[in-house]
């Protein structure tokens, strides 16, 4: 608890799957959490311009930079995340673990389960990738 807060968030591993996943198979959270849902985090700046085209590492970084702001705007932590998708416009798989390589280290030791898909398209004229997120808090019910 580097902040001093507890989180909702419970990461579930399975010992019948396999180890060698990159994240947990399953989050779980108490009852009267509030949930935080995410639009999916753009590779956009402050100005609305999509950065880094053609490279998904670079998009990947600005994704988890715009979701670490969005969190925080809502109350929420990187350690709140409950789950992530990833998406990836491409269909090779290179291209995928490189945009999931650089959402999983900003997760380092809270290794959310998270989906990666490829894609055909997304929404921004050369984004090639987007990152979705719900977390949960545990609100200060104490007045």
């Amino acid at each position: 608890m580097p902040d001093g807060r507890p989180t909702a968030v419970r990461l579930v591993r399975s010992p019948s799957l396999s180890p060698t996943a990159e994240y947990a198979y399953a989050a779980t959270v108490p009852a009267g959490t509030r949930l935080v849902f995410l639009a999916g985090s753009c590779p956009i700046d402050a100005s609305g311009a999509t950065v880094a085209p053609g490279d998904h590492a670079a998009q990947a970084a600005q994704c988890v930079a715009n979701l670490r702001q969005a969190l925080p705007d809502a109350g929420a932590r990187m350690r709140d995340v409950v789950s992530t998708r990833v998406l990836v416009a491409s269909s090779r798989q290179a291209d995928l673990v490189r945009a999931w390589e650089v959402v999983r280290d900003a997760f380092g030791e809270h290794d959310v389960p998270s989906t990666l898909l490829g894609v055909t398209v997304l929404g921004y004229d050369d984004q090639l990738v987007e990152v979705e997120a719900v977390a949960a808090v545990l609100d200060d019910t104490a007045d």
